[in-house]
């Protein structure tokens, strides 16, 4: 079992590599660790017609490591560069290319990843607003052409003038520490999601019968206008889950 670092910021010993660290410090015995810092790397875009050794080389280490933990500060509300420079670089290498341009996973196909940002702006902006999801978009959208498993996320809001990390951050860091320390066999979870559906709509249907009681005096004794407002009433609570799922899906805080 063996964990790759990969930290992808201007700061060697900043916040987002004190994160990383704490990870890979914390995993369980017996797991190899090892952490490439990208700024040391002369990264340049993959030419199918010539040999590039850096992409090479890195691609090695990822293909030797079984979870990958990606360590990246958000900027503009986006990913840093320097990771969506290496992203972009390692396109032929994640992804295979059909003849009508599109995608299918490559070589790295079922290995997992963790993801971990940062940024300057309050937990609370951060909470209301998002401005690191973009940051685990852009990692997620990659890793998931890639056929790469998503493991979990870590962020850390109001990093402005922080030097250390808060306790909470490094409990979380433990704790997903041992979660990546355990190689998994299997990744098909159908079984968990329909499950997770059968409960979610089994209380969205509690909720519309509970809604439509105050409304049991116009309805009572009438099919269509029963099921006209269960309907209505379904959907627009159906709608504001697969809203929330979709897009206040990532950790905020």
């Amino acid at each position: 079992m063996k964990i790759l670092g990969i930290l992808a910021s201007h700061q060697e010993h900043g916040l987002n590599a004190q994160m990383l660290d704490t990870v890979l410090k914390n995993v369980d015995s017996g797991t190899e660790t090892e952490t490439i810092y990208l700024e040391n790397y002369d990264i340049t875009p993959h030419k199918y017609h010539e040999k590039n050794a850096v992409l090479d080389e890195l691609s090695e280490k990822l293909m030797e490591s079984d979870v990958w933990v990606f360590a990246a500060p958000t900027y503009w509300r986006e990913l840093s560069g320097v990771l969506k420079d290496f992203f972009d670089c390692m396109r032929p290498k994640f992804v295979y290319f059909k003849e009508n341009g599109d995608t299918i996973p490559g070589q790295f196909k079922n290995k997992h990843y963790l993801s971990i940002t940062s940024c300057y702006v309050s937990p609370l902006e951060n909470f209301l607003t998002g401005v690191t999801d973009e940051s685990f978009k852009t990692i997620d959208r990659v890793m998931s052409a890639a056929g790469v498993i998503k493991t979990g996320e870590i962020v850390l809001p109001g990093t402005f003038g922080m030097k250390e990390l808060p306790d909470s951050k490094v409990e979380l860091c433990k704790k997903y520490a041992k979660k990546i320390s355990v190689k998994k066999r299997k990744d098909d979870s159908t079984v968990k999601r329909y499950i997770q559906l059968f409960f979610m709509i089994a209380v969205m249907a509690l909720i519309t019968m509970g809604i439509q009681l105050p409304l049991s005096r116009w309805i009572a004794g009438n099919f269509w206008l029963n099921y006209a407002s269960f309907t209505v009433i379904f959907f627009v609570l159906l709608g504001s889950i697969l809203h929330f799922v979709t897009f206040v899906k990532h950790r905020r805080r």
